[in-house]
């Protein structure tokens, strides 16, 4: 019985230090990233984490794009977005607690992005 008990504490603790660090990804960011053709283009995150969920919006350049498809586990998480071109872009990150910043990869027309954003406090 005490074993049990002491299974039920540490898998609840575990979750309640998962869900923090979650909750730490929730917020506005910002970074930028160089283009094939040398251009510098501006990116901007607005996340929100409801438990596992993540919702928000995308923007480089145009219009925001509104997150689809997001989830949180743990420091990880992924969403997609609607190319405005056509098609998806899959992306997937990981929120760094430590130096506060979040790190994504994703793939667009056929080619692999990786950009390191940091909050954006305005």
């Amino acid at each position: 019985m005490k074993r049990k008990a002491l299974l039920t504490t540490a898998l609840i603790g575990c979750f309640i230090v998962c869900l923090a660090a979650a909750t730490g990804l929730g917020g506005k960011w910002k970074s930028s990233l160089k283009t094939p053709d040398g251009n510098e283009v501006d990116l901007h995150l607005v996340l929100n984490v409801d438990g596992g969920k993540l919702t928000g919006t995308a923007q480089a350049q145009g219009d925001p794009l509104t997150i689809n498809e997001g989830k949180v586990t743990g420091n990880d998480f992924s969403f997609s977005l609607n190319n405005p071109d056509g098609g998806t872009i899959p992306v997937s990150g990981k929120y760094i607690a430590a130096g506060d910043s979040v790190s994504l990869n994703f793939t667009e027309d056929n080619m692999t992005h990786h950009a390191t954003f940091v909050r954006d406090d305005k």
